[in-house]
Formats: structure tokens, C-alpha cells, sequence
């Protein structure tokens, strides 16, 4: 098993009385490409960013090749953020309007003084690497489209040489055409570079197809985690039935499950989160919260009081 890359142990983020993440251990090992997987308001966004450092933990500690960087601010932190780059949602809001796509580029290498002297060639082969021409390269972002921007902004953060992405819904804005081009750079891009990555999505089929590893969030916690095709293939925890379930087929012969809607007063402090929804809940789910327990011989982990 290969080194942990990326860690993190206890993290916390709350905002007002809400946690969106609560008491989160995650590791990342070095060349995985990890899924984090939820519905909108799980949390998987917010935890993501926890782990980057775009924001700072309310409890909890981030590590990074073992040492404790979650105190680190400004210039200490500069290494890691040439390590740990983001690739984000909306290419068209991560791309400064005024800038074009050479300048878009090279900032990390001016900023890291990374290939001196020879910006605009090293730009060059970074648009190539991600299939765009020399053509966008004095292209504002209103002139490209959805995919060529997204491409840019990957560009952008393979430009300064990280060992680490974090992909934040990065093909969730983007046609369904141009999502599948993109998921393949990316993996092609993961096997090349030998990067490792945290895909942090909603669609399961994605996440299926680019992460060896999949962790299931709800309400700011993981239920479950493991090999992704042995999550899919037999979920164990009743909230990644319910997502699986869930996932639109082709076929409308095949009805899928859908998600009961929750009141906000469904989730309480207190017991599973999830059992306001949950057909398996029994007194204890109301009583103690679930933590997480290896299962099938320790290569995966749920929470939940059923199993």
C-alpha cells in the first residue's frame, strides 16, 4: 500500500449553527484517485476545500506528506500550493475575465519561477496536453466555450507540476458530450503525470468510471467508503442503495428509486443523520451516531448501526 499524500483527521467547518463537515477522517494515498460522492449540501465541496487549505478548519488537522500544515499561512504555505491544485465547477467564474488565456496560464509559472525565459513556449505545450490549439492563446474567457475554458483552467493547474488535484465537479457545467471528453483527459492525464486525485462529484457513473476508491457523504459525514466497484456494485449503507438506486437509466422501462425529499427538521443533532429517511432505522439510530467499522475484511468502512 503506498503512502499517505493527503490526510485528514477530526476536520470541522461550520457555518452559523449548521456543520458542513463534522468530524471527518479522510487519507489519500499517493497515485489514487479518490470519489467523493453525496447530494447537494453533503458537504463534499466544503470538505474539499478543508483539505487544500482554500479554507481553515474550525477542528481538526490537514496533512500533507506527514506534516501538520493546518495552521500554516501565506508564504509557508507556498509549496503546498504549487503541490495542491483545483480544477473548479464553473471554468467561466475560475477564469479572470480580463486576462487572456497566455496570461491565464502563466501566472503559476511566474509565480513559482518555474521555466524562465521561456513562458510563452511552456504555455504552449500545456494547451497541447489538454487539446487546445495555439489559436485560444491570446483568447479572452468570453470567447471560448464551456469545454475550452475548462480545459484552460486544467491547463492552468497542471502548469506548475502538482503531485495532487482536487476536482471539484469540474464537468457538471459542461454539455454531456464535452463532460466525456473531459473525464477522459483527466484519467489520461492521472496515468501520465502519476497524479492523484479527489473527484469530488454527484454523478455516479463518473465516479465509477475515473476513482479506484469512493467515499459516500451525507450531512457532513461519510457513511461509507471503499473500492468504488465494490461500493457500486453492492452498496452496503442504505443512503448509497438510495444514491445507486437513484442514477438515471436509459431505459425508462427500469424505474429507479427516488430520494425522499427532507424537511429541514429531519436532520437532528444526535443519532444517524440519515434516519428520517432510512427503512431500516430502529431506536438505537435515534440514540447513539453511527461511526464508521470495517467490513468485508477491512477493505471497506460504514457506518451504520444495520450492518
Amino acid at each position: 500500500m503506498s503512502a499517505a499524500l493527503l490526510e485528514g483527521r477530526g476536520l470541522v467547518k461550520r457555518y452559523g449553527d449548521v456543520a458542513a463537515v463534522d468530524g471527518v477522517d479522510l487519507t489519500i494515498r499517493v497515485g489514487e484517485r479518490v470519489g467523493l460522492v453525496g447530494e447537494s449540501g453533503s458537504g463534499k465541496s466544503t470538505l474539499g476545500r478543508l483539505l487544500v487549505r482554500l479554507e481553515d478548519v474550525d477542528a481538526g488537522s490537514v496533512r500533507w506528506n506527514g506534516d501538520d500544515i493546518t495552521a500554516r499561512k501565506a508564504r509557508a504555505l507556498l509549496p503546498f500550493r504549487r503541490a495542491a491544485q483545483v480544477v473548479f465547477q464553473d471554468p467561466a467564474s475560475a477564469l479572470h475575465p480580463r486576462l487572456d488565456v497566455m496570461a491565464l496560464v502563466a501566472e503559476g509559472l511566474i509565480i513559482h519561477d518555474l521555466h524562465p525565459g521561456r513562458h510563452e513556449a511552456r504555455v504552449r505545450e500545456l494547451l497541447a496536453e489538454v487539446g487546445l490549439d495555439e489559436g485560444v492563446l491570446h483568447r479572452r474567457p468570453h470567447e471560448l466555450s464551456g469545454g475550452q475554458k475548462q480545459r484552460v483552467g486544467i491547463a492552468r493547474a497542471l502548469a506548475v507540476e502538482p503531485r495532487f488535484l482536487l476536482l471539484d465537479e469540474p464537468v457538471s457545467a459542461l454539455d454531456v458530450s464535452i463532460q466525456a471528453q473531459i473525464v477522459n483527459l483527466l484519467a489520461r492525464l492521472a496515468q501520465e503525470r502519476q497524479l492523484t486525485q479527489l473527484f469530488v462529484a454527484h454523478d455516479l457513473h463518473v465516479v465509477r468510471h475515473l476513482c479506484e476508491r469512493v467515499c459516500v457523504m451525507f450531512k457532513g459525514r461519510i457513511v461509507e467508503e471503499g473500492p468504488t466497484e465494490a461500493v457500486f456494485a453492492a452498496p452496503s449503507h442504505p443512503y448509497t442503495k438510495a444514491l445507486w438506486e437513484a442514477v438515471p437509466v436509459a431505459d425508462p422501462s427500469r424505474r429507479r428509486r427516488v430520494l425522499p425529499v427532507m424537511k429541514e427538521g429531519d436532520v437532528v443533532d444526535g443519532g444517524c443523520r440519515y434516519r428520517a429517511r432510512c427503512h431500516e432505522a430502529s431506536a438505537r439510530c435515534a440514540e447513539q451516531v453511527p461511526v464508521l467499522v470495517d467490513v468485508d475484511g477491512g477493505d471497506r468502512r460504514v457506518a451504520c448501526h444495520a450492518r
